[in-house]
């Protein structure tokens, strides 16, 4: 029998795909219905090619869930954000036994359902623990707080910490040029703060250093945006701790099995997928 590692990893994302108007969801629908054209044989007056939303409105959202095992990789904030040498050559613990799978009929409620029942099958006497990345969804955050209570789960949630250095990125452009390196040094500042589990004193600072420029609303939007994130989602970031404990704080599985399972295989030029052939497809690309 294949060993197991000694975390349990339960990970869900979305990602859009084309179908046709009769199996968009009742809300998506409406507004496709109501975006289309006029004609079928020309454009009416007042009409655009590749108007925005078009494409968007015509998108239903499949739920791609994964669950697979892993070993602990303790290391400290130094080694992420200024990693030596020999911190590059540390050999990285891999997923084991990773399942992947994905559904476009399914609500997300049901299919991350499913992801706990499978993880709860690798580990029936719940030694391992169990955790999860989220990138700060309200609903997803939802669904797995009530699915941990439900299976009486001690759930650690991680922010997905590429999630996080994107919004620091997108702040520190808004005091830097974007081939500057003081921006990269801005970055990484902040990142060792977070990953130190100062992340309430990053938010704060951000906010005061935007009023010195005198920016415009629009300027600062990204400076504003960052500190609400992290306060918003303060209790999921606690990396000190997770780095001792060894989970994981960014994994690119879940993004592999959307690029896979959704992009790859159904995202062709032209497709427009119903729902009985998207169910068909997806669990062979799983396979």
């Amino acid at each position: 029998m294949q060993d197991t590692g000694e975390i349990v990893v339960i990970r869900a994302d979305s990602k859009g795909v084309l179908v046709r108007t009769s199996d968009l969801r009742a809300n998506t629908q409406k507004r496709a219905l109501a975006s289309s054209k006029k004609l079928n044989k020309r454009l009416t007056k007042g009409e655009k090619h590749n108007r925005k939303g078009e494409k968007h409105n015509a998108k239903r959202m499949a739920t791609v869930a994964s669950v697979y095992t892993i070993n602990s990789f303790v290391r400290t904030p130094q080694q992420i954000v200024n990693p030596s040498d020999q911190d590059r050559k540390i050999k990285r613990p891999r997923p084991i036994g990773k399942r992947v799978w994905a559904s476009l009929a399914k609500e997300p409620e049901k299919v991350i359902s499913e992801a706990f029942d499978e993880a709860i099958f690798r580990d029936q006497n719940k030694y391992k623990r169990f955790c999860t990345l989220v990138d700060g969804n309200k609903k997803q955050l939802s669904l797995l707080n009530k699915f941990a209570k439900k299976h009486n789960l001690n759930l650690t949630i991680v922010l997905y910490i590429i999630h996080v250095i994107e919004y620091l990125w997108k702040a520190a452009f808004v005091f830097y040029s974007q081939s500057s390196t003081q921006a990269a040094a801005w970055v990484s500042k902040g990142l060792q703060l977070i990953l130190e589990g100062k992340s309430s004193s990053v938010a704060p600072g951000m906010g005061r250093s935007a009023t010195l420029p005198k920016l415009t609303p629009q300027g600062r939007k990204p400076v504003d945006t960052c500190p609400r994130y992290l306060l918003n989602n303060a209790k999921y970031l606690k990396y000190d701790d997770y780095l001792k404990a060894g989970f994981p704080i960014a994994t690119g599985v879940i993004e592999g099995a959307c690029r896979h399972l959704i992009k790859d295989r159904m995202d062709i030029t032209g497709a427009r997928w119903s729902m009985r052939g998207s169910e068909a497809v997806l669990p062979l690309g799983s396979l």
